[in-house]
C-alpha cells in the first residue's frame, strides 16, 4: 500500500473582489463581490514508502496548499487523501506523531529562547521517551553540526543555522513522513549544500517518505529521482527527473575547445552561439541535429575537446512551465 494516496483532491477559496475608489468601497460594505480561486484541482497522487519526491510548480500553482491538505492544516473542498492509513484533516493525535511539516518561510521555534528549550517542549508535546529523545537529538546534532548552538537564542542564529534547528525540531519525534516546503529558501550556496547533504543522508538511513517543494533545482537534482509537476492546481507531469529533460528539452549544449589557430567565425551556422570565451565556444543545437553538426564541425575545424550536455535544469523546468501553462 502507498504511504500517501490522494484521489481527486481539490481546494477552492472565495476571494473578495474590492473595486477601486471611495464610492466602490462604500458599495462594497452593502454588497460584496467574490470570485472563486481553485488552488488545487482534482489532484491524484500516490507515493510509496521511502520515496523522495519533488513537488514542483510556479508560484501559485498549488504546491503549498497540497502540503497543507496532506498535513491536515486545512480542509479540502472535495476529494480524498490517505497518509499512513489516516485522513489528514481528521487531525488525529496518532497521525500528528507520525509526520512532520517544515515550511522555510515559517518558524516553529520560540524566537527569544534557545533552540534547546524548544526541543524540550517538543519532547513533552510528542511524549518522546527521554532516552530516545536524547539519542535522536545527539544524532541530529552530529549530522547537522549544531551542538554548540543549542543554548543560543534563535534570534541570534543565522538563517542557515535556524533552518538546521527547524529540521531538528521536526525530526525529534522520528516521523515516517516529512513534508518540506522550500527548506532552503534564502540560504546561501554553502548552507543549501549542507542542508541537501543532511536530508540525503537522513532519508537514506531512515527510509522515511519525503515530499519536497523547492524553487532551487539543485535541491531537486541532488535529492529526488521522481518529480511531480503541478501548475494551475493540476498535475501535469509525474515521472523521473531525466524524463523531464528528455520530454521538454529539444536542444543540447555543445562546448567546443578550439585549437590555438582556430576562431569562432562561422560556427553560428550550426546553431545558436551561447558564449565565446576562446578557446572555448558554447553552441545550442537542436537535439536531432547534434550528430550531423558535430560531424561537420570536426571535419572543418581542429577541435581539441568536445562536451555535449543537456541545458541547465532550471532552463528546462522554466520551458516546461511555459508549455504546460500555455
Amino acid at each position: 500500500m502507498p504511504v500517501i494516496s490522494v484521489e481527486s483532491l481539490s481546494k477552492s477559496y472565495r476571494v473578495y473582489q474590492k473595486a477601486e475608489g471611495l464610492w466602490a468601497s462604500v458599495k462594497g460594505l452593502m454588497k460584496r463581490e467574490y470570485r472563486e480561486v481553485q488552488a488545487v484541482r482534482s489532484v491524484s497522487l500516490q507515493v510509496e514508502r521511502g520515496e523522495f519526491v519533488a513537488f514542483l510548480g510556479p508560484n501559485g500553482a498549488g504546491k503549498t496548499t497540497t502540503l497543507k491538505l496532506l498535513s491536515g492544516v486545512i480542509y479540502p473542498t472535495s476529494g480524498q487523501a490517505d497518509v499512513m492509513g489516516f485522513v489528514p484533516w481528521e487531525r488525529k493525535m496518532e497521525y500528528r506523531r507520525r509526520f512532520a511539516l517544515v515550511m522555510g518561510q515559517k518558524n516553529q521555534l520560540w524566537w527569544d529562547l534557545p533552540a534547546g528549550e524548544s526541543f524540550r517542549l517538543h519532547q513533552q508535546i510528542y511524549r518522546i521517551d527521554p532516552v530516545q529523545y536524547q539519542a535522536t537529538l545527539d544524532e541530529l546534532c552530529e549530522l547537522l553540526d549544531i551542538g554548540k548552538l543549542l543554548n543560543q537564542p534563535v534570534r541570534e542564529l543565522s538563517l542557515g543555522e535556524r533552518m538546521k534547528m527547524e529540521l531538528t525540531a521536526a525530526l525529534l519525534h522520528s516521523p515516517e513522513v516529512l513534508f518540506l516546503d522550500e527548506p532552503t529558501i534564502g540560504l546561501d550556496v554553502i548552507a543549501q549544500h549542507r542542508i541537501q547533504q543532511f536530508l540525503k543522508t537522513y532519508q537514506q538511513q531512515r527510509q522515511i517518505t519525503v515530499l519536497l517543494t523547492s524553487h532551487y533545482m539543485k535541491d531537486v537534482a541532488a535529492l529526488c529521482k521522481r518529480v511531480v509537476i503541478i501548475t494551475q492546481g493540476e498535475i501535469k507531469y509525474d515521472g523521473s527527473l531525466s524524463g523531464i529533460v528528455d520530454r521538454f528539452s529539444g536542444q543540447k549544449l555543445i562546448t567546443l575547445q578550439l585549437a590555438a589557430e582556430e576562431s569562432a567565425h562561422g560556427l553560428d551556422a550550426f546553431g545558436k552561439i551561447v558564449s565565446i570565451e576562446l578557446p572555448k565556444v558554447k553552441i545550442r543545437i537542436p537535439r536531432a541535429e547534434v550528430p550531423r553538426a558535430l560531424a561537420a564541425i570536426l571535419a572543418q575545424r581542429t577541435i581539441e575537446d568536445v562536451v555535449v550536455e543537456d541545458p541547465p535544469l532550471e532552463e528546462v523546468i522554466a520551458s516546461m512551465f511555459s508549455e504546460v501553462q500555455g
